[in-house]
């Protein structure tokens, strides 16, 4: 006798990681878009109403609070993404010749989500990517935080000027994978519920 229950797409440990996920990278966005402000590297600034700790010192704390929420729930992420054999299964191969195919479906809105379970090339190049921006976001922000104590980090990274505009490309890519995260959302709304009840 077969179920009828769908098959599971997302585990429970990965939709919490997901989830927590979300809270941290939204509140390190809107408390770094005030530390930001406080000493900004480009002619604009956010606007106070989208930034988190009402002041440096607020966004301070917000932004340290948050990291290590961020970082333990990614040590959690990629060692069950690793050890499960979940990233090896979902994220690869992933071949040039695909990703073309795939990008030029995208871009003509032909680009199929009706299995869930399985990631196309773009969404592939996406997520690992998003990992590969996370780990720059890291490193970068140790040289920030803690200058002195990771003098070969810093100068790995050219000095402390250039780790501030790592940094700051690195958040801005992040914050672009977010939007368009969302947007596929609003687009294919079944992903949300696979997200919530894992199916």
């Amino acid at each position: 006798m077969t179920s009828s229950r769908p098959e599971k797409i997302h585990p429970l440990w990965l939709r919490c990681c997901h989830w927590v996920n979300a809270i941290a990278i939204a509140g390190m966005l809107f408390s770094g878009w005030r530390i930001y402000n406080a000493s900004p590297l480009f002619d604009f600034s956010f606007p106070a109403e989208v930034t988190l700790g009402g002041w440096l010192g607020g966004a301070l704390q917000w932004h340290f609070a948050m990291m290590w929420v961020l970082v333990i729930n990614a040590v959690v992420y990629l060692s069950l993404g690793i050890v499960t054999g979940r990233f090896r299964r979902k994220f690869f191969p992933l071949s040039l010749r695909e990703l073309r195919h795939d990008v030029i479906q995208a871009l003509r809105g032909k680009l199929q989500h009706a299995d869930l379970s399985h990631y196309n090339a773009v969404q592939k190049l996406a997520y690992v990517g998003v990992i590969l921006l996370g780990v720059g976001l890291v490193l970068s922000g140790l040289v920030l935080w803690k200058s002195v104590q990771f003098p070969l980090l810093r100068e790995l990274l050219g000095g402390y000027e250039a780790a501030r505009y790592i940094h700051f490309f690195c958040m801005s890519a992040m914050a672009a994978f977010v939007v368009i995260h969302l947007l596929m959302v609003l687009l294919v709304p079944k992903t949300l519920l696979a997200m919530l009840r894992g199916r």
